[in-house]
Parts: C-alpha cells; sequence; structure tokens
C-alpha cells in the first residue's frame, strides 16, 4: 500500500494532535464516586461514563500513575470533553487542571458538602453543554503521520507468531517509514527475548533506559520469591494454542515491533512520548491494562493480533483485531477486523496482510466502528502498584 500523501479525516485539538473519535467523557476521581458518574451518563445521551474501582488511600508512585492515567485519559485526542467527578475537591481539581492544560474543555464537580443529587443535577447540566459543543466540532483531513498507533496482542497461539503478529509488525515498519508515533510494551512478555529489543534501541541512552525497565520487572518477580510465572505466563489459552515456554511466547510477541523499526525511546506507565517514532512503555501484559495505558498516553488506534481470540475493548481507544487462527475467525469471527489466516494457507504473502491492516486502520480513523466498539466491550482497568494505605 503506498502510503506517502493518504490522509484521513479527523478531529483536530487545541493543542495539535488529532483524535479519531469525539467522546464526552464522565470521569470520576475515585470509586465512591462511581455511581453519580453512571447517573451523569445516563442523563445525558452521547457521553460516556468510566468507572473503576480505584482513588482512596493510594499514595506515593501508585497515586502519581493514577492521577497520570485519568489526565491522560481525559488529554486523549479521541476525547472532545470532559467533565469529572470526584469525593471532595482537592483531587477533582488536580485532574481538571491536568486535562485543561491541554486546552480541552473539562469541569470538575465533587460530592462533599453538595450531595448526589446537587452533584448530579450541575454535572449533568455541564456534560449537556459539552455534548452540544462536541457535536458541532467537524473532521478535517489530517496526514497519516499524525496517527499514533498503539499495540498488544493477547490470547496467543502459535499462529500469533506466524501470522497476526508479524502482520502488525509490517504494518508498524510501513508506518514508521512515515513518521507515525507508535508504542509497544507487555514488559513480562518479553521476557528471554529482551536482548533483542534492547539491539534494536537506536542510542546506548534508550537501551539503558530499556533495560531498566526490564530489570525493574524482573526484580519485582524476584522479590516476592517467584521462581517463575507458571499459570500466569504463558497462560492457559497460550499452553492450549501450543505455546509451551514463556520465551517461545516472547518470540512471537516480538514480532509485531517488525523488522525495520528502531525503539527511539522508552516510557513509563501511561507517560506520553515526546516525538515520532517507536517507544517502549513498560506496562503489565493483561490485555485491559495496557491498552488502558496506551489510551491515557494518547494514542488514537490499536492494533491487537489475537490467536485463540480476546474480546478485549476500550471506551476510547478503537481495538483492531487481528487474528491468524481459521478456527478462532470461525467461532469467534464477530471480534475480527482482519482475517489474515490466508497467510497459513499461502493465499496472502506478508505484505498483503499488512496492507489489510492498514487499510482498516484508515477505515477506523475515517469513523468505522471496530468490532469491540460495535459490541460495546468498554473495558477500562488502571494499573495498580501498591496496596492501600
Amino acid at each position: 500500500m503506498q502510503l506517502n500523501g493518504r490522509t484521513f479525516l479527523g478531529y483536530r485539538r487545541d493543542n495539535g494532535r488529532v483524535g479519531i473519535r469525539n467522546h464526552v467523557i464522565i470521569l470520576p476521581v475515585d470509586d465512591i464516586s462511581n455511581a453519580a458518574a453512571e447517573a451523569v451518563a445516563n442523563n445525558i445521551k452521547g457521553t460516556l461514563g468510566l468507572p473503576h474501582p480505584y482513588g482512596r488511600l493510594q499514595f506515593g508512585e501508585d497515586l502519581e500513575l493514577h492521577f497520570r492515567t485519568l489526565i491522560g485519559t481525559g488529554c486523549n485526542p479521541n476525547v472532545a470533553a470532559v467533565v469529572v467527578i470526584g469525593i471532595e475537591p482537592g483531587w477533582t481539581r488536580r485532574v481538571v487542571e491536568g486535562i485543561r492544560a491541554s486546552g480541552k474543555p473539562a469541569e470538575g464537580f465533587w460530592i462533599e458538602q453538595n450531595g448526589d443529587h446537587n452533584t448530579i443535577c450541575a454535572a449533568s447540566r455541564k456534560a449537556r453543554e459539552f455534548v452540544q459543543y462536541a457535536t458541532e466540532l467537524r473532521r478535517e483531513e489530517c496526514d497519516i503521520s499524525e496517527l499514533w498507533v498503539s499495540t498488544k496482542c493477547g490470547e496467543s497461539d502459535t499462529t500469533s507468531g506466524c501470522g497476526a503478529n508479524p502482520t502488525v509488525g509490517n504494518a508498524f515498519d510501513k508506518l514508521y517509514a512515515q513518521g507515525c508515533t507508535l508504542v509497544f510494551g507487555e514488559t513480562s512478555e518479553l521476557t528471554g527475548g529482551e536482548h533483542l529489543v534492547a539491539e534494536r534501541c537506536s542510542t546506548p541512552a534508550v537501551r539503558e533506559r530499556f533495560q531498566f525497565m526490564f530489570d525493574r520487572y524482573s526484580a519485582m518477580i524476584d522479590r516476592w520469591k517467584t521462581s517463575d510465572l507458571s499459570e500466569s505466563q504463558p497462560t492457559k489459552g497460550n499452553i492450549e494454542g501450543g505455546l509451551t515456554t514463556i520465551e517461545e511466547k516472547a518470540l512471537g510477541n516480538i514480532q509485531k515491533i517488525g523488522r525495520k523499526c528502531r525503539v527511539d525511546g522508552v516510557l513509563d506507565k501511561a507517560e506520553a512520548p515526546t516525538g515520532p517514532g517507536l517507544w517502549f512503555m513498560d506496562s503489565s501484559s493483561a490485555a485491559a491494562e495496557m491498552v488502558t495505558l496506551c489510551a491515557a498516553s494518547g494514542y488514537v488506534a490499536h492494533f491487537f493480533p489475537t490467536g485463540q481470540g480476546n474480546v478485549i475493548g476500550n471506551p476510547i481507544l478503537p481495538v483492531i483485531k487481528i487474528c491468524a487462527n481459521p478456527r478462532t475467525f470461525r467461532t469467534m469471527g464477530e471480534h475480527i477486523d482482519v482475517d489474515v489466516s490466508g497467510l497459513l494457507r499461502r493465499e496472502i504473502n506478508m505484505d498483503d496482510a499488512g496492507d489489510r491492516l492498514l487499510d482498516m486502520l484508515l477505515r477506523t480513523a475515517n469513523g468505522r466502528y471496530t468490532a469491540a466498539e460495535a459490541l460495546g466491550h468498554r473495558e477500562f482497568v488502571l494499573t495498580r502498584l501498591f496496596e492501600s494505605a
């Protein structure tokens, strides 16, 4: 596929970033504000509530990650405006101010000394204003280089490493050449192949930072005296699909970064990249957690190759599913956006498969719902580091 000069229709935000969706979200700061946030989302059509189970008695880096994720979610270019609801004013204002720094409309409400009824009523009025503001925004033509694309695989099997994952790698190589901003992660699923990623780092400083992130994960496993990741890595589904070791899984996982991409930078969880290229983000390998982190980092489309079948979606980040397993496509086809099982039958080659994925990316960027969006999968799962105080 010729990508030079290709464009898509996106929503340009005040900070210059381009989104491919136009959500108005109702964002609770903490778990006990979920009910009020969901009530507002129920009152005002065209809004999207994002309930989650955290936000009380967190501290230190865990608390910083919590704020980084919430603020990053609100700042994502796929979001037009944000209503924030918390139990008290301090943390609520912190999230609102962080989102407003991107130039985006955001307003905060808190329940203490107001109660649910008054909070829901006031927040609903503002949500209505934001929906009417968002529905007047119009898409404009944007260069393909302005797309930020993330990737993560899930329920991998032998067809993942042979077909779906290298399809993402082929597409990433082509997007990288166009100056797109890309990211991969899943720190634990690089185990045994981390040296291959290190060799792809563009500078010694990037390589040192990557190694720090990987060693930090390994140290966490050692700290808990876990000798292996049995029954977690590989998962039961991975094993049923023919993967027997974490090293086999890692080699398949690394196929997603293609052959030509260099690792240009390293991010901590929910950090935003500072320029184009391929970035590594330290992250959980749990599907919903990492996709949520990618959304918080500002990515607007996500490639998700799967072998055994995974139903993951996200409220604001369209998840494009790719599968090379003909059985999975037959039994779970409603979840798959791009069928590349022809690779295994030698009906198509890798360039064909990569082009199919890029075509679906552009169709998604122009407004087509992904399978996960159409089916209502809106998994929003925050990453936790510590127990609560």
